[in-house]
């Protein structure tokens, strides 16, 4: 079953905040990406109950290594797509908003494949 695009963001989010910040807490992503509280809250709710995250007493979120590779995947894609589409002459805020897009619905067949052309340089 795939994943919804909204759980794959918020794991790329924590994967983001956790580079800035040695914790994370579900206010740090409601302060990332500017949604209410209860709408994070009930998120990291799922994605502790599916696997994703932990949460220990005090709020602080940990991705589990499930929780992980969805979020370096994601964000790998992101930054691989959002570059490519600046060199190829596409606005940054623009680039940045289509990877975002695209980052999520893109088959792992087709990612792979433009991963393969952006590389190799071709």
């Amino acid at each position: 079953m795939k994943m919804q695009e909204s759980s794959e963001m918020y794991l790329e989010t924590i994967l983001i905040l956790s580079h800035k910040n040695p914790q994370v807490r579900s206010i740090d992503v409601v302060g990332e990406l500017g949604f209410k509280k209860s709408s994070v809250s009930v998120a990291m709710k799922k994605l502790r109950e599916n696997g994703y995250i932990e949460m220990d007493t005090d709020g602080f979120i940990k991705l589990t290594d499930k929780g992980r590779a969805v979020a370096e995947t994601m964000l790998e894609r992101h930054t691989l797509i959002s570059n490519w589409l600046v060199r190829l002459g596409v606005d940054k805020n623009t680039a940045v908003e289509d990877a975002c897009r695209i980052e999520h619905v893109i088959s792992r067949e087709s990612f792979r494949a433009i991963k393969k052309y952006v590389n190799d340089g071709k």
